[in-house]
């Protein structure tokens, strides 16, 4: 027979239609399975795959469809199961059956959804084809896909994957937020806490001192004649300088103490549940170690020594009842201490106030 002789294949043909979808769908199955292994090969761990379904002869099935494409797997015979076991953590997708006993996977959904915090557990949900009203419910429960009963291996894959890279967009938007909160949080030229962490912080704080009848000192440190070490050896030794004396601080104190860059030559430092005689202790070295170190004397710095005025306030106390008031009384004590020619301490005291000791460290 001559190549004149064969005949032209009829495109409208429902076997050579049906062929060629079975072709197609077996492509993309395979595409689909590539790419989901290849997303698992990208992650740092194996992503876990939760499927729950009454059924067990269809719960196994979609399990080995996602075994086979390199997804750990976890089974659930009801959505009572499937929501403890999301509570219990490491699950990364859900994948729910919407008819279940005892909670059927559009409740499950809704209960996941609303006990998940920081970490998201996108859910997809398996429905009839027949089942529109039940799908549309399920998108506005916040459900992150679904896939449709009798399953395909590529609308299955597809739905999982598509799932596992919501939860990846969620992860990287939550490290992009606690990066920008770190940066947000702390003294680019210091390292010690941001002004506008310390005005959260320091609310916290107050607030639960009030709550629970906790004593809240705090200091304010001033850096005496620091403009002068900026004459002498440049900004940058006054950097060097204000950065040593951040370190000085941080050796004084407690985890859960906090020193902030309060203004251009002034650091906040908050002690919590930290009464009087704790408070004087602190401020007392942070004082004396200050005078006693040698501040530069690297990378061409010069060495300097400088001195350090600090202002003491409690709360509560007779005249501190409010967090502006511990705010005034702090300032007004630095103010004295500077007005008294500096390198010294003062304690703000509706007697009075009180000083450092007659032995000062002299520069």
């Amino acid at each position: 027979m001559s190549d004149d002789d064969i005949p032209e294949p009829d495109e409208s043909d429902p076997r050579l239609v049906d062929r060629e979808s079975t072709v197609l769908r077996a492509a993309m199955a395979a595409d689909v399975a590539g790419r989901a292994s290849q997303l698992v090969l990208d992650d740092e761990d194996t992503p876990v795959v939760l499927v729950a379904d009454d059924d067990a002869v269809t719960r196994n099935l979609v399990a080995n469809v996602l075994r086979s494409s390199g997804y750990e797997v976890v089974t659930a015979s009801d959505g009572q199961e499937a929501v403890a076991r999301v509570a219990r953590g490491g699950i990364d997708v859900a994948l729910l059956d919407a008819l279940m006993p005892r909670m059927s996977g559009v409740d499950a959904c809704r209960t996941i959804k609303g006990i998940q915090g920081d970490d998201v557990v996108p859910v997809a949900l398996v429905f009839a084809k027949t089942d529109t009203r039940s799908r549309i419910a399920c998108l506005e429960i916040g459900a992150d896909g679904y896939v449709c009963k009798p399953l395909e291996e590529t609308e299955l894959l597809l739905c999982v994957s598509s799932a596992l890279r919501v939860k990846r967009a969620h992860e990287r938007l939550r490290a992009a937020k606690n990066r920008l909160e770190s940066v947000r949080g702390e003294d680019e030229l210091t390292g010690a806490r941001s002004f506008s962490h310390l005005h959260d912080r320091l609310e916290r704080e107050f607030e639960r001192a009030e709550r629970h009848a906790e004593p809240l000192a705090c200091c304010l440190v001033d850096v005496d004649r620091l403009k002068l070490t900026n004459e002498r050896g440049g900004r940058t030794l006054g950097d060097a300088v204000l950065k040593g004396v951040v370190d000085v601080v941080r050796g004084s104190l407690r985890d859960s103490d906090v020193v902030a860059r309060y203004g251009g030559d002034e650091l906040f430092v908050m002690l919590p549940a930290t009464h009087f005689a704790g408070s004087l202790v602190v401020a007392t070295r942070i004082w004396r170690d200050v005078a006693a170190r040698t501040f530069g004397g690297t990378h061409g710095l010069p060495e300097a020594r400088v001195t350090v005025s600090l202002g003491v306030a409690l709360f509560p106390s007779r005249d501190v009842r409010t967090r502006a008031a511990l705010l005034a009384a702090l300032e007004s004590a630095l103010r004295e201490a500077k007005r008294r020619g500096g390198n010294r301490l003062c304690v703000f005291q509706q007697e009075g106030f009180l000083y450092s000791p007659a032995d000062e460290p002299r520069v």
